[in-house]
């Protein structure tokens, strides 16, 4: 459990009203003091560049990028080279007279196609291929988002389980001092097997959430390391990003309508089927293409006596006006125009999506700032209920049972506020990727950027080449 600890004196800071769990804690940060002090900043910087699910969208946004590249490939000729060759014998039979000839025809010849006018398709499918790059960028930022917060809450998760199990294995001491205590007054005749019996039960039922709770914690530490790729080690204590976040829940709003990678990836959505719509219509339009071929045939005699030679050089232009297909192109615009109008309300839907996820995390924050001065009230206040009864209790004006009880509810608050201040933290890191600006740059982290546009200009006017820009 040494690898568990958080700091000394930070931790005592932070949770300085549960004297009993501090000094708990702080001996596993002592046992641990040979290792370097994990920091909320570096572990979600090794999120930012171990994560597989970060590291697979980022895969895919490079795949995107080649859609760039193909697109442009339709303003460039195709050229295209043959060669034949083979046997051919030939037999004519005339009145008299059988003439045979055999001959090895060979031809080599290259051809050459380009495009010249297609319905303005070629231009309007780069902008759509370029339209869906920028739409994966942003699924690219949503996922980032997604890794840091789920990253940060699994590292206030790990610290949150390792003070609620040194709380309950504190109670269980507690609960094993106070039965020996209970035993020793019944053997004097102070209390009654009923007051022995109630310390029993208290002590198996912390003793229960002592095992659930170690339970829980084994479950964090998992996560924790699925989410950062190694296990954590002298955690420090975490902070919410108060300066990063808003002032007011208009400004939030505001911010998330412009900044929240969902609605800017749906907003390109929306340019991607505009698009679309116009290539279907380009498809109505009249295609002009030319074609310059060379070709060279050589047809040699069995006998060698007769060589044929011929060469072929042609530039030809066409023109190609669609006039009815049956009516698929016409349904085919129909559909794009269909598919834009659903791409625009799923923009709307996405808007108000957002807002309301801004506004139930902005909620959620403000709600736990106040919780927190409620449970540390209701700390005070149990401690010293807790202290009074058992005073109470020594003078025989209180039971065992009241003890207990007192000991229980001191208890409960104490996790309350524990988890309280995990969900303070937890929920800044919401409220900030509700706004979406959580992102390696906005919180500084100490890794290394990944910028996606270095992939596009790499590959966008690539002729030639099959190994991507990596090696691969």
């Amino acid at each position: 459990m040494s690898s568990l600890g958080v700091t000394r004196h930070s931790f005592v800071r932070r949770f300085r009203a549960f004297a009993p769990v501090s000094l708990a804690v702080l001996a596993l940060a002592c046992a641990s003091s040979f290792a370097q002090a994990e920091t909320m900043s570096g572990a979600l910087s090794k999120a930012y560049g171990f994560s597989p699910d970060l590291n697979q969208q980022r895969a895919s946004t490079r795949a995107s990028d080649e859609g760039v590249s193909r697109a442009n490939g339709a303003w460039r000729p195709t050229v295209t080279g043959t060669a034949t060759a083979g046997g051919q014998e030939t037999r004519i039979q005339a009145p008299g007279k059988l003439t045979e000839t055999t001959t090895f025809p060979r031809t080599a010849g290259v051809a050459l196609t380009q495009t010249l006018y297609n319905g303005g398709r070629t231009g309007n499918t780069v902008r759509q291929a370029e339209s869906t790059v920028m739409q994966s960028r942003e699924t690219l930022r949503l996922s980032e988002q997604n890794v840091l917060s789920a990253a940060a809450a699994a590292y206030m998760n790990v610290l949150r389980d390792t003070a609620l199990l040194t709380l309950q294995q504190n109670n269980v001491d507690v609960l094993q001092q106070q039965l020996k205590q209970t035993e020793d007054r019944f053997q004097v005749g102070e209390v009654t097997q009923t007051d022995v019996a109630q310390a029993q039960a208290a002590l198996a039922q912390g003793q229960a959430q002592a095992f659930t709770a170690r339970s829980q914690l084994q479950i964090s530490l998992s996560v924790y390391r699925q989410l950062i790729g190694e296990q954590p080690r002298n955690l420090e204590p975490a902070r919410p990003v108060d300066a990063l976040l808003p002032k007011t829940l208009e400004e939030a709003v505001g911010l998330s309508q412009k900044q929240h990678p969902q609605i800017q990836a749906a907003l390109h959505a929306v340019d991607v089927a505009a698009l679309a719509v116009t290539i279907q219509e380009g498809a109505l339009l009249p295609t002009v293409s030319v074609t310059g071929s060379a070709q060279a045939a050589r047809d040699p005699v069995s006998s060698g006596t007769a060589n044929q030679r011929s060469e072929i050089l042609s530039a030809i232009a066409t023109l190609s006006v669609p006039i009815y297909e049956g009516g698929v192109t016409y349904a085919a615009v129909r559909q794009a125009k269909e598919q834009l109008g659903q791409a625009r309300l799923q923009a709307d839907l996405q808007r108000e999506s957002i807002r309301a996820q801004v506004v139930a995390a902005w909620g959620a924050y403000q709600n736990t700032r106040l919780v927190i001065q409620s449970y540390q009230a209701q700390v005070r206040a149990n401690e010293i209920a807790l202290n009074g009864v058992r005073e109470e209790a020594k003078a025989g004006t209180r039971t065992t049972l009241d003890v207990l009880n007192a000991q229980q509810l001191l208890l409960t608050s104490r996790a309350n506020l524990i988890s309280a201040q995990r969900d303070q933290v937890v929920n800044s890191y919401a409220l900030l990727a509700a706004t979406g600006r959580l992102s390696a740059d906005v919180l500084g982290l100490k890794a290394v950027a990944y910028d996606p546009t270095v992939h596009y200009q790499q590959v966008k006017d690539k002729w030639i080449g099959t190994r991507t820009p990596d090696g691969n």
